[in-house]
């Protein structure tokens, strides 16, 4: 579990790095190669995300709910570490 944790945090900090530093990086200053880096690195983080997701799931038997909730919190900013606080403490 505390890998999934790591993975988690990085995928929830990759995530915010995209919207708040790459995004802006590449509308306002006309910089696109931060969001194929940033972007890139937070579409790996995400597939390692969902799939010590679904071994949690399976290994951990956590009810649905539980892990469609997770899968949710990682698609809205400060989701995961929302998740974190609420069922991995």
């Amino acid at each position: 579990m505390p890998l999934f944790r790591r993975i988690m945090l990085a995928e929830g900090i990759s995530l915010l790095l995209l919207l708040f530093l790459a995004m802006p990086l590449k509308y306002a200053f006309g910089q696109p190669m931060a969001v194929t880096i940033i972007g890139t690195a937070h579409g790996a983080l995400f597939v390692l995300f969902v799939l010590g997701l679904t071994w949690v799931h399976f290994s951990q038997k956590w009810p649905l709910f539980k892990t469609l909730t997770g899968f949710l919190a990682a698609n809205i900013p400060f989701g995961t570490f929302w998740f974190e606080r609420r069922y991995l403490r």
